[in-house]
């Protein structure tokens, strides 16, 4: 879990300052609670409200502490002339609002939440940037949001942290791969089989993540899901993905799978 406490790896006064001002607006939380009627109540998939956005919100910035602990590099502020401090307030944006256009529909949502997030912006960006830098942050925080859709190509690596962490969110049925509550397709059998998901420091590439499973149906939640996320994601290089069959009363056709 990220915390504002912690040290981290990268400035971070000013995304704290950032998401703090983000829990406290009325419309952002209102837009958390409301982007939930489409696909829950009304098509009977998964959660895509305000839980999923503290889940993402609190991956994506791990993930981010992690990357930039191991010296990679992220190309949206600095391409914009911001300052590195703009690169989490990038990420922590993108994560609150990616999802937005469930709103209006659970179809193509990515391209729904642009304007949505784009008003919102307005207002939010100018109590901490001048126009000039306003303006760019919210085109990088805009990409990010169309890019966490995976028919879209992230150009920067703070799209590619909000893509892939958008997928992290699958723990205990919680998978980002739509499925029909109380059906048995491989959807939800497999989303259902993820136990824990954890990041951390790797040895061979900068993140590992290690996803462990109650049973090996797990195994195509992380390949159709995470795996698909992870590809062109700009990250490829710098995240190993590790799940381990947890489950030790059965006989284990799967135990590990890398990625």
């Amino acid at each position: 879990m990220y915390s504002p406490a912690d040290d981290h790896a990268f400035p971070d006064e000013r995304v704290n300052d950032v998401l703090e001002r983000i829990h406290q607006d009325t419309e952002i939380q209102t837009y958390l609670e409301a982007q939930n009627v489409n696909p829950v109540d009304r098509m009977r998939y998964n959660d895509h409200g305000a839980k999923h956005i503290e889940i993402v919100q609190h991956r994506a910035l791990c993930l981010y502490d992690l990357l930039k602990s191991a010296g990679v590099e992220f190309n949206g502020a600095r391409q914009q002339g911001l300052d590195e401090a703009d690169e989490p307030v990038i990420i922590a944006l993108a994560a609150t609002l990616h999802d937005i256009g469930h709103v209006i529909h659970r179809d193509d949502h990515a391209y729904y939440s642009l304007p949505l997030a784009a008003d919102i912006l307005d207002r939010l960006l100018d109590e901490f940037y001048d126009l000039s830098d306003a303006i760019r942050i919210k085109g990088e925080v805009l990409h990010a949001i169309l890019c966490h859709h995976s028919s879209e190509t992230p150009l920067t690596t703070e799209a590619g942290v909000i893509r892939v962490a958008d997928a992290l969110d699958m723990e205990r049925g919680r998978s980002r791969v739509p499925y029909e509550d109380g059906g048995r397709g491989i959807n939800t059998i497999s989303s259902r089989a993820i136990d824990t998901v954890s990041l951390r420091p790797g040895e061979e590439r900068s993140v590992l993540v290690e996803i462990r499973m109650t049973n090996a149906a797990g195994v195509y939640q992380v390949d159709n899901l995470l795996k698909r996320k992870l590809k062109n994601s700009r990250l490829e290089d710098h995240i190993r993905i590790v799940a381990i069959n947890a489950r030790e009363d059965e006989d284990r056709l799967v135990e590990r799978i890398e990625l």
